[in-house]
């Protein structure tokens, strides 16, 4: 009888060795060469992401305005990376309004007759970054024991 596989990755990483070495989980030989090569990719693309994680580690430390961005909190160091790459050093914004209005994290408006409704944020601007600060305070949000608890920053 077939074994079934948990989901997740790290189920599967616990589960095949032993699945990949028992004589009755009756795979075919190309059926377990197969599996072995999935796993020996596997395990050179986790060292790739390692080492990328590193090279941007690397390149964090040696940026000052990285620095000041990973005092915000929900910024990481791929966030700080990213928003470097994209704005520089952030002079060509005045106001921090401007660079939320740019990554399009402002209310879209719509007006008639003299009436204005603001409406959800607007799809504009970069959706990488915008993804990247949701996705922080997501987990920012997240892993609060009192959401209501918010940092303050200066």
């Amino acid at each position: 009888m077939p074994q079934a596989v948990p989901k997740g990755p790290a189920k599967l990483v616990r589960i095949l060795p032993a699945l990949l070495e028992d004589a009755q989980a009756n795979l075919s030989p190309s059926m377990r060469d197969l599996l072995n090569e999935l796993k020996q990719e596997w395990t050179d693309l986790n060292e790739q992401v390692e080492d990328m994680d590193q090279k941007i580690e690397a390149t964090v430390m040696q940026s000052a305005v990285c620095q000041r961005l990973l005092t915000i909190p929900g910024v990481g160091p791929i966030t700080a990376t990213a928003v470097v790459a994209a704005i520089g050093n952030g002079a060509a914004f005045k106001k921090s309004r401007s660079f939320a209005a740019w990554l399009g994290l402002v209310p879209r408006q719509y007006s008639t007759g003299g009436k204005t409704k603001l409406l959800g944020i607007g799809k504009r601007g970069n959706p990488y970054l915008r993804r990247m600060f949701i996705l922080g305070a997501q987990s920012l949000m997240m892993h609060m024991a009192n959401p209501n608890d918010l940092p303050r920053s200066g």
